[in-house]
């Protein structure tokens, strides 16, 4: 058993004297010090070992094991790390490589910039749930069961677990669902703005999607005016856009809101001034109020909505609305 020791001594005492790369030292290591080397063999041999020459056993098998440790270490710091070898060394000299950053969003830096402009003029800003009830998508805002805007293929309805066919839940189409929510809870006057994703199953092209985002306005108090509502948007349009930016209102329809308009605002694209439409606005309608628990003949108010992907396309020239959620970098770098 002691001929063991000095056999094993010998031969690797002869292999360490023909390494010649950091190769071949790991091929050394996993040989002699490995979990599988003769190293840890030769001490499980120990049980095995008579009673007499087991302490000699121990101590020769012992110091074997860190002479070849220390002649492994030695020859590691002249030959290198095999793990280490692999690939083009580091070089300290070269020039470092600067850290990318990251950047928001366009669509959250549009959301950030409207909502500092309305919070200058005392607009709250606030949000809703995404799954709706039909009462706060439709009835609430006095749109009846006939019109188009509920048809089943225009919208993302869900599949109710307990079976509600009465008051269904669907995937919010608009943001006015949550102004009738802060007017349930809320005593007038209010002055909010609602933000975030609503959801329509359009057909994905350069200027729609199945999912954006709007921003709405609701404004309610005594005596409030079509001259209120045109002010605050001249106001938002040259904050936004530019002094030099102008606001036009045309006849429209909305069953929300009575008299309606949609909005177009004159804005500088490519160097250019261009009409452009970037949502609906209007005087809430009474029966508005009544389902949140409003007098109409007390309070009145008007609200607005605005596309944020139709701003940001507008204001930044980006052509393709798909290109706002494919989340190239390459793309958003730019913006």
């Amino acid at each position: 058993m002691l001929t063991q020791i000095e056999e094993l001594d010998q031969q690797s005492q002869q292999d360490l004297s023909t390494l010649t790369s950091a190769a071949d030292l790991e091929q050394f290591r996993i040989k002699y010090l490995g979990a599988k080397g003769a190293v840890k063999l030769l001490m499980g041999q120990l049980k095995n070992v008579p009673k007499e020459i087991k302490p000699q056993f121990g101590k020769q098998a012992n110091e074997l094991r860190q002479k070849l440790t220390q002649a492994y270490e030695q020859q590691k710091a002249t030959l290198g790390d095999a793990k280490s070898s692999k690939g083009p060394a580091f070089d300290i000299t070269e020039p470092g490589l600067d850290p990318q950053l990251g950047r928001q969003h366009v669509i959250t830096q549009t959301i950030d910039e409207l909502i500092e402009v309305f919070g200058r003029m005392g607009f709250d800003a606030v949000t809703g749930p995404e799954v709706e009830d039909e009462y706060h998508n439709f009835v609430a805002l006095n749109i009846p069961k006939e019109h188009p805007a509920r048809d089943p293929l225009d919208n993302f309805y869900l599949e109710d677990p307990l079976g509600d066919t009465i008051n269904p839940h669907l995937l919010r189409s608009q943001t006015s669902t949550v102004q009738i929510r802060v007017m349930e809870s809320t005593e007038p006057p209010v002055r909010v703005v609602s933000i975030g994703r609503v959801y329509r199953p359009d057909e994905h092209d350069a200027t729609h999607y199945s999912m954006f985002h709007q921003i709405e306005g609701l404004y309610v108090d005594r005596k409030v005016s079509m001259v209120d509502l045109k002010t605050t948007l001249i106001q938002f349009a040259h904050a936004f856009f530019g002094a030099e930016a102008e606001v036009r209102l045309t006849p429209s329809y909305f069953p929300f809101t009575e008299p309606s308009a949609e909005l177009y605002i004159k804005m500088n694209i490519r160097d250019k001034w261009e009409w452009v439409e970037i949502g609906g606005c209007g005087l809430v309608d009474p029966n508005v109020f009544e389902a949140a628990g409003y007098d109409p003949q007390e309070w009145s108010g008007f609200a607005f909505g605005l596309g944020i992907e139709r701003i940001a396309m507008r204001k930044y020239g980006i052509s393709d609305i798909r290109w706002l959620f494919e989340n190239d970098v390459r793309f958003l770098k730019q913006l």
